[in-house]
């Protein structure tokens, strides 16, 4: 079994910290903040052996160097070969699976591109560590790829298992969810999961992990065949008929300047 813990940082990053249940052995995912990992380790039985990188952003990045400096330089650093990353000890290409040392279940390389053209995720058994690609509600502004290579991204992660638990990098969902409601106004299980996240943000308490099967009814990047929403899309863009990929890019210019 794998356990997860969440380390904030920043104004609403999440770093994923993840260990075998038999094991003091941990790896982080997108550590944007050394110090914040540092210190959760301080007061922990946990040992670092490795980083998983989702991008290049400093936010996920920054603080590899930290880490490495406070571990004689012996960390394992996987991330995508075709981003800029300082560090990279282990870069990857294309989609693979991997064997981390101290973790029994294989780990899923996919190729997610669209918020960024080299972004990867991983899948561990259950558990998805997807950066900035998939949100609670939402998905990741396309600062270099695509409408139509996120749209793909999305919705390789969108087979996976609906129960598979969705560890993104932020805690934006209550703000994506006030798009989500403007666009799908009806969907009653929008309704309820609005419900149950302004619940926890009003006594601080995280979001994440999500789950597919949440995301599937809930996020409107993963509903652009929803005839309600097309015809929210169609009416805010005056479109006739938009496709599912044109509803889908449109859907994300609108949230750009929400």
């Amino acid at each position: 079994m794998l356990s997860v813990i969440r380390i904030p940082a920043f104004n609403d990053n999440y770093i994923w910290l993840f260990h075998a249940n038999n094991s003091n052995k941990a790896y982080v995912v997108d550590p944007g903040c050394g110090k914040s990992v540092l210190n959760f380790l301080n007061d922990s039985s946990l040992e670092l052996a490795g980083i998983l990188i989702t991008h290049h952003h400093s936010d996920h990045t920054g603080g590899i160097e930290q880490l490495q400096l406070a571990n004689n330089n012996a960390l394992i650093v996987y991330g995508p070969a075709s981003e800029n990353i300082t560090g990279l000890t282990h870069p990857l290409e294309g989609e693979q699976q991997l064997s981390l040392e101290f973790i029994e279940a294989a780990v899923d390389v996919i190729t997610v591109p669209g918020h960024t053209l080299g972004h990867i995720a991983y899948q561990i058994a259950d558990k998805l560590f997807c950066g900035d690609t998939l949100f609670s509600g939402g998905c990741g502004r396309l600062f270099e790829g695509t409408a139509k290579q996120m749209s793909a991204s999305l919705g390789k992660l969108a087979i996976l298992p609906t129960e598979t638990e969705v560890y993104c990098a932020h805690e934006y969902t209550a703000a994506n969810l006030k798009f989500a409601l403007v666009t799908e106004p009806n969907n009653l299980a929008l309704q309820q999961y609005i419900q149950t996240v302004t619940l926890a943000r009003q006594h601080n308490q995280a979001t994440i992990p999500s789950t597919i099967g949440t995301e599937l009814a809930i996020n409107p990047f993963l509903r652009s065949d929803s005839e309600e929403i097309k015809a929210v899309v169609s009416a805010h863009f005056k479109v006739e008929k938009p496709s599912d990929l044109q509803t889908f890019t449109l859907l994300r210019e609108w949230k750009n300047n929400f």
